[in-house]
């Protein structure tokens, strides 16, 4: 088996990556990709649920949470909209939208008890957002 592999990877060489070439932007993207670092997902949600104590909309909510050196949201915005809809679905914090079609965020009471619960102790915060993530 491992023979037919090595053959498969000499003859697509040879012929599918021939003419596959990448740039020093492509190279520099990768490796940025690869040494990105990976905050972890219950510092994000801690780090959301405690900005969201005053009201903010997405954007303000995505500087801040640059400023504190989460990276974990650049170049994919998105993924933060995903997390405030579930912390929405999960009813731990509330929206409104203004009169200029803004949206903005804010905990409610269950909210702030979890947020309080969780920067009690570190282990009781691991369990208590690692429910939130998987809810």
């Amino acid at each position: 088996m491992e023979n037919r592999l090595i053959g498969l990877r000499k003859s697509m060489e040879k012929t599918t990556f021939k003419h596959l070439n990448f740039s020093e932007k492509q190279r520099k993207k990768v490796y940025e990709k690869i040494n990105k670092t990976y905050e972890n997902e219950e510092d994000v949600f801690l780090a959301v649920l405690q900005l969201l104590i005053s009201e903010k909309t997405g954007y303000e909510l995505a500087k801040l949470l640059r400023g504190r050196g989460i990276q974990k949201f650049e170049g994919n915005e998105g993924f933060l909209y995903t997390i405030l809809h579930r912390l929405e679905q999960n009813h731990l914090i509330k929206s409104s939208w203004d009169n200029s079609g803004a949206k903005y965020y804010q905990l409610n009471d269950k909210g702030r008890k979890t947020l309080r619960k969780a920067e009690t102790t570190s282990t009781k915060k691991r369990l208590i957002l690692k429910e939130l993530i998987q809810g």
